[in-house]
């Protein structure tokens, strides 16, 4: 394969074999401790408990006139959604009532040497090389005992922008702080798109460096957050890896600032609770995270999978595969001054949900590898189960469509003993149940983000941030309803994923869109059409008395799929300051943020005044 090894220093190999998932490896794993034990039992047995009284209580009213094989499935069919839901609420609660500070090592770290690895395909240039020009001064400042080199892993197939990307490594190079070596290499061969660009850095120069700090190209952190890392890092010798909690930051969209206040609002509980059931099985998102180098080479090195496919969500898998290792791999909840950037418009968003989609749905296939923790297979399961639970929620909403107001217009029929012809539905099912099934569903699944909300308002030096209490409780309410609008059609969307995953071959690789841009009508139309289509056959259903009008929320988001779309993409200058929804990251930035962004502009300037891309 020929490559460009131009802007790079000498050789420095490491092996990485590939793993065998149908070999065990001759690890001893460690045993959870009593704590772990008890932690994971307080997120799971309530889970199971809360979703096993809804289903009895589902099910007693099924009974009155006998149970058949409908009732099964549909009980089935709820218990299984409902059960997520109910994790994810039991989630926040351990997050609650745990929360811990980030620990400071007792002794000095052990200096390491780390590599800062940026892959990117395709990027704008001089935001992801602003991004590095700050986070190299930052790093600068710190007085760190480590030593740090910076690598752009270039996969560009654009020739404009690979043109582009050496001269701002040229203008960054030079304008680098002392000390700080900075690299770039452009692959002439993407083969194996991200996972096969960081191995080809693993093996060709992955001896020279004790850990590698893996970013995304629109990753940013502070020089005292990649410090802190690397000290964690270096005081614990079993640690694999060290995942940071990254915070969305330049969101300049209606669904980015959606995105982004709920990240900041209410991703703390969640990530809280998930940090401390985890432990020592945390998990791995692919950026911002540190990494021991060699343990990642020797125990993570990835098959394709049968037909020659590429393991898509590659993340979730190396986690598993480290831990299968006895390394540990850790989640570090609260130490701030980690961010990256969100899709600005709903349908950017959406399309790189398809390709998360693709790649979790994959995670079935390893379920049955040898050796993982079953906190790892959790974790592979659960990333599947995130995309399967909204088919499962669709196939719910028809059922209930299918129900209608009554007896009367019940669509299901079934047939009883003495006349096989004739229907026979309990009528108490929409009676009575489509209100408390209504308002059971909407209750869990706002559980979560009323917890976090309750714990903000109730604290004033919380609520400031959001500039007092009136601003967030405003804040809160407008992106309830956004997401509330939004929800059903993200359903659609992520269920016809979901089919398009389990039947199609597609290793479609593109750069997100990061930038919010209004799209035609005539896209929007041909993005939403299945969704429009089916809130009109909603609304003629309750317009004809055969649908319950408890689905009308649902049928008007759906219906009104291609202006919501739209209004997704309007930037926040443009709307009052009642639909701001601000957090402390957009009323104060952090001077990281504002120092990337100085940066950015710097680089844009250079890049324009360079005779060689005239």
């Amino acid at each position: 394969m020929s490559v460009n090894y131009t802007y790079m220093p000498p050789k420095a190999p490491l092996a990485m074999p590939t793993q065998d998932f149908r070999a065990r490896p001759n690890v001893r794993r460690r045993m959870s401790s009593l704590v772990e034990r008890v932690w994971r039992a307080g997120v799971f047995l309530p889970a199971i408990a809360v979703t096993a009284a809804l289903v009895w209580g589902l099910s007693t009213v099924f009974a009155t006139d006998g149970i058949g094989s409908f009732e099964y499935a549909l009980l089935t069919l709820i218990g299984v959604t409902f059960v997520w839901v109910s994790l994810a609420v039991s989630t926040v609660v351990i997050g609650l009532i745990s929360r811990t500070a980030p620990t400071t090592p007792v002794q000095p770290p052990k200096p390491l040497d780390v590599a800062v690895l940026v892959p990117i395909y395709n990027e704008n240039v001089s935001d992801v090389f602003g991004n590095a020009a700050a986070m190299l001064q930052d790093l600068s400042r710190q007085h760190s005992p480590h030593r740090y080199a910076l690598y752009i892993l270039s996969d560009t197939r654009d020739a404009e922008i690979a043109a582009a990307e050496q001269v701002a490594y040229l203008h960054l190079s030079q304008q680098a702080p002392n000390g700080f070596a900075v690299h770039y290499r452009r692959r002439s061969d993407n083969r194996g798109k991200k996972v096969g660009n960081l191995a080809d850095w693993i093996t060709g120069w992955g001896a020279g460096h004790d850990a590698m700090l893996v970013l995304d190209a629109d990753s940013l952190m502070s020089g005292a957050t990649i410090t802190h890392m690397a000290d964690a890092l270096s005081a614990d010798p079993d640690a694999g890896l060290i995942q940071s909690y990254p915070q969305l930051i330049g969101a300049r969209s209606l669904y980015g600032r959606l995105q982004q206040f709920s990240n900041v609002a209410y991703g703390w509980l969640l990530a809280e609770g998930l940090a401390t059931w985890t432990r020592t099985e945390g998990n791995y998102w692919g950026h911002n995270a540190i990494i021991r180098t060699r343990a990642f080479a020797e125990s993570a090195g990835l098959p394709q999978l049968s037909g020659a496919r590429l393991i898509l969500s590659h993340d979730f898998v190396e986690a598993s595969l480290l831990r299968r290792a006895g390394w540990t791999v850790r989640f570090l909840p609260r130490l701030s001054g980690s961010f990256e950037e969100t899709p600005g418009t709903l349908i950017d968003y959406i399309i790189r949900d398809q390709r998360w989609c693709r790649g979790n749905l994959q995670h079935l296939r390893l379920l049955g590898a040898k050796g993982l923790h079953p906190v790892s297979r959790f974790h592979l399961f659960q990333g599947a189960a995130a995309y399967l639970m909204s088919p499962a929620w669709f196939v719910l909403l028809v059922f209930w469509a299918l129900l209608g107001r009554d007896a009367e217009t019940n669509v299901i029929r079934y047939f009883n003993e003495a006349n096989p012809l004739f229907p026979n539905w309990p009528p108490e099912m929409t009676h009575i149940n489509s209100a408390v099934f209504l308002v059971i569903m909407y209750s869990i699944l706002m559980a979560p983000k009323l917890t976090a909300a309750t714990v903000i308002a109730c604290y004033p030096k919380a609520a400031r941030l959001y500039g007092g209490r009136l601003a967030f409780v405003r804040a809160f309410l407008v992106e309830v309803a956004l997401s509330i609008a939004y929800a059903p059609i993200l359903m659609v969307q992520q269920s016809r994923a979901v089919l398009r995953g389990l039947f199609r071959r597609d290793n479609g690789w593109a750069p997100q869109a990061r930038d919010a841009q209004q799209h035609s009508l005539r896209t929007l139309l041909a993005f939403h059409w299945v969704e429009t289509g089916l809130g009109g056959l909603l609304v003629l259903g309750m317009a004809s008395g055969l649908v319950s009008l408890w689905l009308l929320p649902i049928a008007v988001s759906l219906l009104c799929a291609v202006p919501l779309s739209a209004l997704s993409a309007v930037s926040m200058t443009r709307l009052s300051r009642a639909f701001q929804m601000n957090s402390p990251l957009t009323l104060r930035e952090p001077a990281i943020v504002l120092n990337a962004r100085r940066a950015r502009a710097e680089m844009s300037g250079a890049l324009a005044e360079d005779p060689a891309l005239g």
